[in-house]
C-alpha cells in the first residue's frame, strides 16, 4: 500500500429539470459535492506524506445525459476534473490523484431514493436495465477497486489524467 490514502467522498444528491432548478438546489449540491470535496482534501493535504494517494468519489453520471440530473452529474463532473488538476497541482510530491466513476451503487440512500413512489420504482427498473448486469453494483466492489488504487500495483496511475474505474457501466443504447 502507498505510504497514505485518502479517500474523499462528499455527495448528496439532488434533482431537477433545467428550468426547475433552484439556487437553494444549486447552493446546496455544490456546496456539500465540490466545496466538500475540495476543502476536505485541501485540509488533508499537510498531513499525507510524499507519494501518498487521494482517491475521488466521483459517478458516471458525469459523463451520461439524464434527465433531471444536470446539477448533480456537473458536480461529479467537477471531481474527476478537480483529479486531473490535482495530479499536476502535486506531482512535484509524488502524490497520485485518481477519481473513480461508479455507476449506480446498492446502497441504503439509493434505495430510499428509488422506491420512496411508484415513479421512482420504475426509475429502478429503468436504471436497472441500462446496466450491462442488470443489477446494481455493491459497495465490496467498489472498494476493491479503491484498494487498487491505493495499492504500488497502481503506483503508474501518476498521469495528467486520473485513472477513473466505471464500476457499473451504462448499456450504449440508453440514449434511445
Amino acid at each position: 500500500m502507498s505510504n497514505l490514502t485518502k479517500f474523499a467522498n462528499a455527495g448528496t444528491a439532488k434533482y431537477a429539470m433545467l428550468g426547475e432548478i433552484t439556487e437553494e438546489l444549486y447552493d446546496s449540491i455544490f456546496g456539500i459535492n465540490v466545496k466538500g470535496l475540495l476543502f476536505t482534501v485541501q485540509k488533508a493535504l499537510p498531513l499525507l506524506p510524499d507519494g501518498a494517494s487521494i482517491i475521488l468519489n466521483a459517478s458516471i453520471v458525469a459523463s451520461k445525459g439524464l434527465p433531471s440530473w444536470s446539477a448533480y452529474s456537473a458536480t461529479k463532473a467537477a471531481a474527476r476534473s478537480l483529479a486531473r488538476t490535482w495530479t499536476t497541482d502535486l506531482k512535484h510530491r509524488g502524490i497520485r490523484v485518481n477519481a473513480i466513476s461508479p455507476g449506480f451503487i446498492d446502497t441504503p440512500g439509493l434505495r430510499e431514493l428509488l422506491t420512496s413512489t411508484e415513479t421512482d420504482q420504475e426509475t429502478r427498473a429503468m436504471v436497472k436495465s441500462m446496466v450491462p448486469l442488470c443489477r446494481f453494483g455493491t459497495s465490496d466492489e467498489i472498494a476493491k477497486a479503491v484498494v487498487f488504487l491505493a495499492s504500488d500495483d497502481s503506483s503508474s496511475a501518476l498521469h495528467a489524467e486520473p485513472l477513473e474505474l466505471p464500476a457499473d457501466q451504462f448499456r450504449q443504447t440508453h440514449n434511445s
